[in-house]
């Protein structure tokens, strides 16, 4: 165990600051300062406060980490941080820390990808990721199926939602039914005590015709928040748990169903599934069910593994060091639309997105 990579993950790409430690593929530490509840009283995450909360609490979660893990930051072999995709100011601040970081402890730098990173997690649960990997992503951001041959190098998108990401319309049918932010939680607990065949929501882009992998849930929410409407313009009571329970009963169906599907049209005997939504109870207990029914076998980190984290930046990080792939160097760029054919940022970027943040060794420190 001592031979292999002792990685330092910082992840900042949202309203999570997350500070983790990893050797290998043994989770040392798990660091989390998390904004949303201030967020929480505009109903939803503000960029800018998101920014100056990674500012306040990113020295004290990274000395928390160290600590847990009982290491010197000079012990390390690396230092990893997300480089995008994400907000970015948010990402600026844990790129920047990450830069200077490795600059005073004369470490390697990984920029890596958000996305990337939520599907490697699972290594520190399950162990090492078969290759390829097929992993279902859904978060408030994202709901991606991806095929991994190589999470460090070779990470395919076979679909991704066109609309709304299932998390981000979880949060909107909670603010309509006023259920606070975030609204994935309260939506699951409260759907445990509903009827999920009560009222029959649509099941977005599941025609013959429709792309097989793509998601859409925008048409869901606009028929969720019509009936809620028409309910209490009828003057009716709504029945919050039934609502909640069809509602996420119609998201999970679908999700379940493409990537039980992707999975066998690609000849893939398992799936994983990561993200912020992957905690969601009832996903997890489909997704089990289905998996099971068509022999693939399921992976599913543990909740706290799931939503944005530092380890799964640190678990990358440490493949990346394991596989001998190129640093990035002080160079490295924030990018808000980092795309998730690129896992990891070797040196200077160089596709056509905006860059948001582009710095060199020379005025770092200046």
């Amino acid at each position: 165990m001592a031979d292999e990579p002792l990685v330092l993950g910082i992840e900042t790409s949202c309203d999570e600051t997350g500070v983790g430690i990893v050797r290998g593929t043994t989770l040392l530490a798990d660091a989390v300062a998390s904004s949303v509840d201030t967020h929480a009283r505009f109903g939803g995450v503000v960029p800018e406060i998101a920014s100056r909360a990674h500012l306040e609490a990113m020295v004290p979660t990274i000395e928390r980490a160290l600590k847990e893990a009982g290491i010197s930051a000079r012990d390390l072999d690396g230092i990893a941080v997300t480089a995008g995709p994400g907000l970015a100011g948010a990402l600026l601040v844990g790129v920047s820390a990450a830069k200077a970081y490795a600059y005073a402890l004369n470490k390697p730098l990984y920029g890596v990808n958000h996305l990337a990173s939520h599907i490697c997690v699972d290594q520190l649960e399950h162990g090492p990721l078969p290759e390829p990997t097929m992993a279902l992503l859904v978060s408030g951001g994202h709901s991606s199926l991806l095929l991994a041959p190589d999470i460090t190098a070779d990470v395919r998108p076979l679909g991704a939602t066109i609309d709304d990401a299932a998390g981000e319309a979880f949060d909107k049918i909670a603010r309509v039914l006023d259920l606070g932010f975030p609204g994935g939680p309260v939506i699951d607990r409260l759907a445990k005590e509903g009827d999920p065949a009560a009222i029959a929501f649509p099941r977005g882009l599941t025609g013959p015709r429709d792309a097989p992998y793509d998601f859409s849930f925008s048409g869901l929410k606009t028929s969720v928040a019509r009936w809620i409407e028409a309910r209490r313009a009828a003057g009716e009571e709504v029945p919050v748990r039934d609502v909640a329970a069809s509602f996420q009963e119609a998201v999970v169906d679908v999700l379940t169903r493409k990537a039980v599907r992707a999975c066998k049209d690609e000849g893939v005997d398992h799936l994983m599934i990561g993200g912020g939504v992957a905690a969601n109870s009832r996903l997890r207990a489909l997704a089990e069910d289905r998996c099971e029914r068509a022999g693939v076998r399921l992976r599913v980190p543990r909740p706290g593994l799931c939503t944005d984290n530092g380890a799964m930046v640190a678990a990358l990080g440490a493949e990346m060091v394991a596989r001998n792939r190129p640093a990035s160097g002080l160079a490295l760029s924030a990018d808000s639309s980092l795309p998730v054919t690129e896992t990891h940022v070797p040196g200077t970027h160089s596709h056509d997105h905006d860059h948001v943040h582009e710095v060199s060794k020379e005025n770092l420190y200046s």
